[in-house]
């Protein structure tokens, strides 16, 4: 894959308001994410093709390799915390700060540590896997470290994701349905439709997505047809809760099967993913011979 896709990786305002204390959110922890960054995609409903109506933020992920300090030393940063990654809600920035929900136009950012996005891609976490497969057109900044592991996502495939897949959509159905103890702050799509349409829709694409990957070792995005027609039509309420409940019912069935007869390999290539981390950091390390503070 080219490694030519080039653009700002500006993650944000220096001067961050009053009261912005979220422990990932230091002005510390945004220079080292911008100045490290290897890969940044879109993410969410727009790379889903599932966003409806403008209704949704911009959700964008990033990868970074942050400098030797931060890894061989014991440089810390916001509150003395080992940089793991960073995170820039542009919501925050108004009257009500961090207790502010994401919405229309606004854009939410996270940039993880090189290393901590390795540890949760190879464990399967749907979320940190899909930036392996994001089109070249959601791409925000990619360069030749970023582009060899985009080249090489299968080597972070294995039967594992099941498991998380099946984690992830367990929750979205709780929530969808309201079970006790699950959690929703979309009361609004509760009293007009009955049941979280947002919620419903993203357990029934974490089945359609995890069914995928272990048949075939990738993620389509945006989510094929008529797969993605039907996704929308379940935000938009338009799916009756019981046909939902059935269809993510019959997901999961699907990849408890596959859990077990995947064709994907049983554990991903650690070795390969520890060899390109180590590389990938000693380069970018040799190309910043001055550390700074």
């Amino acid at each position: 894959m080219s490694a030519r896709i080039r653009s700002s990786v500006v993650l944000g305002d220096r001067s961050l308001p009053a009261g912005y204390d979220h422990p990932h959110a230091s002005e510390e922890a945004r220079r080292i994410a911008e100045e490290g960054t290897i890969l940044r995609v879109q993410v969410g409903s727009g790379v889903h093709g599932t966003s409806i109506g403008g209704q949704d933020d911009r959700d964008e992920m990033g990868i970074c390799l942050e400098p030797p300090q931060y890894v061989t030393g014991v440089a810390r940063v916001g509150d003395g915390i080992p940089f793991e990654q960073y995170q820039r809600h542009t919501v925050w920035d108004r009257p009500g700060g961090l207790a502010n929900r994401s919405g229309a136009g606004d854009l939410d950012v996270v940039v993880y540590s090189a290393r901590k996005w390795a540890r949760l891609a190879l464990a399967g976490n749907p979320t940190v896997l899909l930036l392996l497969f994001v089109p070249d057109a959601e791409v925000v900044h990619r360069d030749e470290a970023g582009a060899e592991l985009v080249d090489n996502a299968h080597r972070f495939v294995s039967r594992l994701a099941a498991d998380r897949f099946l984690g992830y959509l367990t929750g979205q159905r709780a929530a969808m349905t309201g079970e006790v103890g699950a959690h929703t702050n979309r009361p609004e799509l509760v009293a007009l439709h009955g049941y979280d349409t947002k919620y419903a829709m993203h357990a029934l694409r974490l089945g359609v997505q995890g069914v995928e990957l272990l048949s075939t070792g990738r993620i389509t995005l945006p989510v094929p047809e008529p797969d993605r027609s039907y996704l929308r039509a379940v935000r938009r309420g338009e799916v009756p809760l019981a046909e939902v409940v059935a269809a993510v019912d019959a997901a999961e069935q699907r990849l408890i099967g596959l859990r077990e007869s995947s064709t994907v390999p049983d554990e991903p290539d650690r070795a390969w993913v520890d060899a390109w981390l180590h590389r990938s950091y000693l380069a970018s390390w040799a190309r910043q011979p001055t550390l700074r503070r």
